[in-house]
This record gives structure tokens, sequence and C-alpha cells, in this order.
């Protein structure tokens, strides 16, 4: 059971991707969060030291670190689950988005009825990452994990920009307003290569649909 928690802290919203075509493949979309929800608390279990925790509602999860006091271990332990969950869902064919921010979390558990309970969750940290998920520019794609830039803590800013002397921080990518974090590649000089094979990959699809609406066949 979690705790009450109110405070500054990492928090990731965590999403699957395509989970609504998968509902209209009943059962499917059972089996996928069953696995979803299974490998989380896994890996929560796993990592209870670091004390990452996890919230499954549906389709995503809320994950955050108690105790955040400093700020570059917490959020490397936040990326290593947030690596192991992805890796484990794709053994399954799942895709995951996961957006990460920074700021004031609170969850508050109460129970209103005998049998039902509610679950408030606030924050800005909470509301930035889910925005992000959901609505940020650019559009987030399958696979992808990262974080928000904005409301940063300054020491986070600096230890990011030593990330280099990190194993997993180097699997960081700067951009306008985001990190990007590489989980799937094992070495920082990887990224280049793989985003070239990720956007020939995700722009080919409509190269296909180009070509389904001209009536030619394709083989897929």
């Amino acid at each position: 059971m979690i705790k009450d928690f109110d405070g500054e802290t990492f928090v990731a919203f965590v999403d699957i991707s395509g989970f609504k075509k998968l509902m209209k493949k009943g059962k499917k979309a059972w089996k996928v969060l069953d696995k979803f929800y299974q490998y989380g608390y896994e890996i929560l279990k796993k990592y209870k030291d670091k004390k990452v925790e996890g919230i499954f509602i549906s389709d995503s999860g809320i994950l955050f670190v108690r105790d955040c006091e400093d700020k570059i271990e917490c959020l490397k332990a936040l990326l290593k689950v947030v690596k192991e969950l992805n890796k484990k869902m794709l053994d399954h064919n799942v895709m995951l988005t996961t957006s990460i921010a920074y700021g004031r979390f609170k969850y508050q558990k109460r129970i209103e009825f005998v049998g039902i309970e509610k679950n408030p969750i606030y924050g800005n940290a909470y509301v930035s990452a889910y925005y992000d998920n959901e609505h940020g520019d650019p559009k987030i794609r399958q696979g992808e994990c990262r974080i928000v830039k904005k409301n940063l803590p300054v020491d986070v800013e600096q230890g990011l920009a030593e990330r280099r002397h990190d194993e997993i921080l180097r699997m960081l990518e700067e951009r306008e307003n985001h990190y990007y974090f590489y989980w799937m590649i094992d070495n920082s000089n990887q990224i280049e290569e793989f985003k070239n094979e990720y956007d020939k990959a995700y722009y080919s699809r409509y190269k296909l649909l180009l070509k389904v609406l001209k009536g030619e066949r394709i083989r897929i």
C-alpha cells in the first residue's frame, strides 16, 4: 500500500501506445494490461530501496520517487525503472510513451465508502508529465521517453550538463524543451544511428498509406 506523499520530486507518466485500438480486440487488451501491471509492480519491488513507487490506472502508470534529496540519483532510479518496463513490454510487442517532470506532487489515499476507493493525485509535476504525454510539442512518439526541461532545478540542470560521466545519463540527448532518454540502446555512440533508423521506420508508414490511397497493392 502506498503511503500519502506531499513534496517535490520527479514524476513519470507512462502510457500504453495504441491501447484504444487494442480494446477492440477484447481479450488481447486485458492480457496487455495484466502484463503492464505485473511487470510494473515486479520492477517497483526490485527498486524499493531506491524509493521508486507507482500507481497503475487503466492503461497508464504514474511513477514517483519518495524522499528525493539527491535529485540526480532519484532521476537515475526512475529512468532505470522506465527502461526495464519498456523492455519487458517489448517482449509482448507493446510500446509505451513516457513523460517525466519535476515539481510538487501530492498523493493522498481516501476511502469514501466501504469497498470503494478514491485516490486523489495533485501537483504540477503530475500535470506537467501528463500534459506532455498527451499534448506536448512535438508530439511524443511510440517508445519515446523524455524529460520536460521546464521547472528542472538548477542542480539537476548542472548534473545533466555533466552526464557524459554517468552510464545511464549518457543516454540522454538535450533538445529545445526536453531531454530524450534512449533506453533501447547500450551505448551513447548509437544514438544518431538509432534516430535515423527510427525516423525511417516511423515515416515509412505514411509512404505505405499514400500507395494505398493511390490504389497500389502493398506487401506486409
